[in-house]
């Protein structure tokens, strides 16, 4: 693939625009369950939006340099091409894209103190510095198997939770369990890709679950975390006295559990390899049907 040193295409590979689905998710749910409970504001639901985005976009272009800079990304690569690691972007570049984007976001989420409240300065802090820590600092979580944890609390609990506090302005167990299945679904994503890069992963010293348990687990380890999700559902439901109707949240789960098992299918047939980046949008789509799903249930139980 031809690309210029720096070039707006160079960016657009380095943003990877496949995974913005993990931002877009939470944001959908949180702001669904607050619809769910009257309380249901536009902007700041857009202002969140955009927000995570934004961090998602700053995550990957920290996990880009970083890996980079760590020797995670060689040769043997066999997950989307790097864009520092490929010459498409210089590491000074990579650096002041990085403080560009993380200061647009900051920007958009204070518009969040608004309607929240000075408390969402801090949430801002601790989001920036989930997406520093990822790969890089001093203890970088995704090398010390805990980039599992780190996504459910940050892409679940915390997306959806505050994405539905800075529209109700109040939280609940019910907004709890919602952010934990949500999560559950988005770490998918993320286990499928340490479940491809195991072997790189373990030359390097990125010490993943997938590469502290072997390959057995993570191949399970997909599926139950998307069956969880399902599974939930059901006391989820049993939790939310609006709920009049049954059905659809049952069948949210189904459709969500039929479609991750298909592509568990997949994966265990394919098992290694750059096949497996095939993979990664199903994953997402079943991320996105999964919070779709979700919210229609929210916006339809009131």
């Amino acid at each position: 693939m031809e690309v210029k040193v720096n070039s707006l295409k160079a960016w657009l590979l380095a943003s990877r625009p496949k995974t913005l689905a993990a931002a877009v998710a939470p944001v959908m749910v949180g702001s669904s369950l607050a619809f769910h409970y009257g309380a249901f504001k536009l902007i700041p639901a857009l202002a969140c939006l955009f927000f995570a985005m934004l961090m998602q976009i700053a995550a990957n272009l920290i996990n880009d340099l970083f890996d980079y800079l760590k020797g995670t990304d060689g040769e043997d690569r066999k997950g989307p091409q790097r864009a520092t690691a490929q010459g498409w972007i210089t590491p000074s570049a990579m650096k002041k894209g990085i403080c560009i984007v993380v200061a647009s976001a900051c920007l958009v989420g204070s518009t969040l103190i608004y309607y929240a409240g000075w408390q969402m300065i801090l949430v801002g802090l601790l989001c920036a510095a989930f997406a520093y820590s990822y790969t890089s600092g001093p203890y970088p979580l995704s090398y010390h198997g805990l980039g599992d944890l780190a996504v459910v609390v940050f892409f679940g609990m915390v997306a959806v939770g505050f994405t539905c506090y800075v529209q109700w302005l109040d939280w609940s167990f019910f907004v709890l369990l919602t952010g934990v299945m949500t999560g559950l679904v988005i770490n998918t994503l993320l286990v499928l890709n340490n479940y491809r890069d195991r072997d790189t992963d373990w030359k390097s010293g990125k010490m993943t679950l997938i590469v502290i348990f072997g390959e057995p687990f993570g191949r399970y380890f997909y599926l139950i975390s998307g069956w969880l999700a399902a599974v939930c559902v059901f006391p989820y439901v049993s939790f939310e006295s609006k709920y009049d109707f049954f059905y659809l949240p049952a069948l949210s789960a189904l459709l969500y559990s039929l479609l991750h098992f298909l592509t568990w299918l997949e994966m265990s047939a394919i098992r290694e390899g750059e096949c497996l980046n095939d993979l990664i949008g199903k994953t997402s789509r079943n991320m996105l049907v999964f919070a779709v799903m979700l919210s229609l249930s929210l916006c339809t139980s009131l």
